[in-house]
């Protein structure tokens, strides 16, 4: 009996074929995987085009040549200098005090005036001492009488010889008395011990002073001292009658002039420093001891060295450098300048100047003010405005 031809029953036959799966899927996996392949290398060659386009640009647009000072590299003889700091001491100075006790009865000297050496200052009471005096004057006056009227016997031999020496001995008991009352009268006139000026009063009339108490500064102001102390490395380049130029903050600018005149024997053993005192002229009496002072000693010439401009130097924590400047010849026949990083070694500053050791030839042009906007092989123009002055000043109001 055949199934299909059954009243009302439809389908295939069992053995038929299942249908073939349609082949649009594959299709669109191809049509999306070159889209993206497309995508993905048009991305890239935008990037190299745009990378290659801002190449040219900056190729074509090269940045203005950035306008600098310049500063010759010179071979001159920098003087050798060793610099200290210190203080100013006077050559003669003292609170002057009584050597008794008393009580002041005249004030004889005016707070900051000029005093030579002798000059009354001031006088304690003296009442009894002088009393004292006048009683061995008359002591000796009648001692001198007696004695001359004992030798004159003796002379004649109408007295013994004893009597004459008494009579010495008196006289002479007389004049020590004298002496030695006149010493405590000097003692109470107290004297400037030497010239010079004085400064603030420190007593009044009527005030009791024991020994030993102020009653005024004395200083000499026309020689001071320089007291300074340097290195022991240092110690051997100093001599005596070596030239020391000073500095003091109350008068910048000036320089005073000066000569060591002693040097300490010995090393301090604990700072490994040498002291060493200088001798400066104050014929304008304008220095003060007690003043903080800048030393500079003069020591012997060195070989000539390089020098450039202190302000041509940058000082980094990589090491120092300057920009040297060189010339160059462009495609088309052009000469253009360029700013090259040289590292150097430094050595003493001076004046304004610094030496270089290593790193700088003499004549060679480098940036002295601007470099601050340049980086290494960056162009250059040298500006016609003169560099600020070396060293620099500011500006007082």
């Amino acid at each position: 009996m055949n199934i299909v031809a059954e009243h009302k029953i439809s389908g295939e036959p069992i053995d038929s074929k299942a249908p073939k799966r349609p082949a649009r899927p594959v299709l669109w996996f191809i049509i999306v995987g070159m889209l993206l392949g497309a995508l993905v290398g048009g991305l890239v060659w935008f990037n190299y085009f745009r990378g290659q386009m801002i190449k040219q640009f900056f190729a074509n647009n090269k940045p203005p040549p950035v306008a600098v000072s310049a500063a010759d590299a010179k071979l001159e003889v920098v003087p050798n200098l060793l610099t200290a700091v210190g203080e100013l001491a006077a050559v003669h100075q003292v609170n002057v005090s009584a050597d008794v006790n008393g009580r002041v009865t005249e004030i004889k000297f005016e707070p900051g005036a000029h005093v030579e050496a002798g000059t009354p200052l001031v006088q304690l009471f003296d009442a009894p001492d002088q009393g004292d005096l006048a009683n061995y004057k008359a002591q000796a006056t009648v001692a001198q009488l007696s004695l001359d009227r004992a030798k004159q016997l003796a002379a004649r031999q109408f007295g013994p010889q004893a009597t004459v020496d008494t009579a010495q001995a008196a006289y002479d008991q007389a004049l020590a008395g004298i002496a030695k009352t006149e010493a405590l009268i000097s003692q109470k006139l107290v004297r400037a011990p030497f010239s010079g000026d004085l400064g603030v009063r420190k007593v009044e009339v009527g005030q009791y002073l024991t020994a030993g108490t102020a009653i005024v500064s004395l200083t000499d102001l026309s020689q001071l001292w320089a007291n300074f102390t340097v290195t022991e490395k240092d110690s051997g380049n100093l001599k005596v009658g070596q030239a020391v130029r000073l500095k003091v903050d109350a008068y910048p600018g000036r320089t005073f002039d000066g000569k060591i005149t002693t040097i300490e024997p010995q090393i301090a053993s604990d700072t490994r420093n040498i002291r060493v005192q200088a001798t400066i002229a104050n014929p304008e009496k304008i220095l003060k001891p007690g003043m903080f002072v800048t030393t500079t000693v003069v020591l012997p010439d060195k070989p000539a060295m390089v020098t450039i401009p202190e302000t041509a130097v940058d000082y980094t924590l990589y090491g120092d450098s300057v920009f040297v400047i060189t010339e160059k010849k462009e495609d088309d026949g052009k000469t253009s300048l360029s700013a090259v990083r040289s590292f150097v070694q430094t050595g003493n500053r001076v004046d304004g100047r610094v030496e270089i050791l290593k790193g700088v030839k003499p004549g060679d042009k480098v940036v002295a003010v601007g470099q601050l906007k340049l980086q290494s092989g960056a162009a250059v123009s040298i500006s016609t405005d003169p560099p600020p002055p070396i060293p620099a000043q500011p500006p007082r109001y």
